[in-house]
Formats: structure tokens, sequence, C-alpha cells
């Protein structure tokens, strides 16, 4: 009777032992990814506490002793470049950027339900830009904090994704005193690779919150005379190297309703002559 109870409960024991390390197992499926981020976390950290190279100058003089400043901080990001993810889910964007091999990431993942992943430290350089230039910053990657909105690309973007992006950068705008001007998109600074996020992507909203500028009412503008289009869109930040692909980048941003029409018209002009003024 008694061995009877024991097995009994040697049996339910095993049982939910099992249950435990199965639930445990299932409760963060990226550890093998976490583990592998403290650790390069961890070797970055010994590259910053190593004391700097002492060097000899043209007379081959090396100083007697080493002096290091006091007055230091930490490199703060200066721009949010926003994307889409162009998949299917928030969980394979995730797994995306766990696996070494896609060689891209992003500090932060907004999902469609409005939960938001911080994948990186802010202070960290992500590799979310790629190949891409914004006004004369040609290493968008080192001054940047990356945002991917799960979405593929051809579908709006959630009401509760959008509102937990503007609760995101309204966090980064007042912690790192970022110009409203730097919050742009993927394609902007890449406008021959990348057309993200697309024309569902709401920046007038965004620019009536403060992040991002917007023009006013072009009514009653006048375009000067001697108007020049493309170098408005590089004042503004544009690569003008390719020019379709500049204005498309442009109406993309400002006009989407009209974006998928090359060039631009004189309605266009008269947008970009008053936003000219705005990013000067």
């Amino acid at each position: 009777m008694i061995r009877n109870r024991l097995r009994s409960i040697s049996g339910v024991t095993i049982a939910a032992l099992l249950i435990l390390f199965l639930t445990n197992c299932a409760r963060n499926p990226y550890r093998s990814a976490n583990k592998s981020y403290k650790k390069q976390a961890k070797n970055y950290g010994s590259t910053v506490r190593q004391q700097p190279n002492t060097l000899r100058g043209a007379d081959g003089i090396e100083p007697a002793n080493w002096v290091g400043t006091t007055n230091f901080n930490l490199r703060k990001p200066n721009m949010v470049i926003i994307h889409h993810t162009a998949q299917n889910s928030c969980e394979q964007t995730l797994s995306t950027f766990t696996m070494e091999r896609t060689q891209v990431s992003a500090h932060y993942v907004v999902c469609r339900n409005g939960m938001i992943h911080h994948m990186l430290n802010d202070y960290l350089r992500a590799w979310h830009g790629g190949l891409s230039k914004w006004g004369s910053c040609t290493d968008v990657n080192s001054s940047s904090i990356g945002i991917e909105l799960d979405n593929n690309g051809t579908e709006p973007f959630a009401d509760i994704q959008i509102q937990s992006l503007l609760v995101l950068l309204d966090t980064l705008q007042h912690r790192y005193n970022i110009p409203a001007a730097n919050f742009i998109g993927h394609g902007d600074i890449a406008p021959t690779r990348k057309n993200d996020p697309s024309a569902y992507f709401p920046w007038q909203l965004l620019a009536q919150k403060g992040f991002g500028l917007w023009y006013n009412d072009t009514t009653n503008v006048q375009v000067p005379e001697h108007f020049n289009a493309l170098l408005a869109l590089r004042l503004i930040g544009y690569d003008i190297r390719d020019t379709t692909a500049a204005m498309t980048a442009f109406k993309r941003h400002f006009i989407p309703q009209d974006s998928a029409v090359i060039g631009l018209s004189d309605a266009d002009k008269k947008i970009l002559w008053n936003l000219q003024q705005k990013y000067q």
C-alpha cells in the first residue's frame, strides 16, 4: 500500500518536474540569443575600459606618463530611422534579428498589437540603415536609433501600433534631445534601395506630435521662378545622385497619395519649397 503510494507520488513528481522543465524551456525561446548578446556586450565593455594607446610623435618621443581626461560620456544618438519589417509577423522579425547569419538588427521592434521589444542598448550601433546617406551623414547607423514596425509593406499600420510608436518616440526625443527634423524613414536615407515605411505610414500625424517636419497650407505659396527642386531636396537631406529615386522618396514621405507618379508637379514643388524653408 505504502509502496503504491510512493510510486504514485513519484510519478506525479516526475510529471510535475517534466512540465516545469518544459515550461521553463518554452518561457524564453531566445535564451541562446540573449546569452550571445550578453557576451558581446561584455566584450565591448572590456574594449571601452582599455587604456588609450600611447603614440610616438614625429620626433619619436613617447610621453613618460599616460594622461586620461576626466571629461567624457557616452555617445548619444541624434537620429531615429523608422522601418517596416517587410515580414508577416513580429515573431518572424524577432527570429530574423536573433540569427547571426542575417547580419541585420534594430534597437526596437513594435508589434502590430502595440508590444515594444527593446532589442539593443540605445548607445550601441545596430545594423539597420545599410548603405545610406542623409545630408552629409554617410554612416547613419553610428548616429541613429533604428525602429522596426511589424508590417509587410502592403497594408495600413494598426492604430495601437502607431500609438505605441508615439510613446516610444516621445521617450527617445526627451532622453536624447533629438531634433524634430531627424525623425525620418529608411526610404529617405536609402532611396535607391528601400521604400519603408510605406506610403501607408502616417508621417503627418508624427509631425503634429513633434516627430518630423511637415508643410503648411500651400494654397497661396508662390514658387520662385528659378526654384531648384533638386537643390531643395538636397537641403532637406536627400541623396540626389539618383534624382528619380530622391523625388520618389520625397513624395512617399510627404505626398503619399501621389507617390506612384514619377516627377514633381507644380503642387509638389509648392510643398517642396515650403519644406525647404523649415529644414534650412
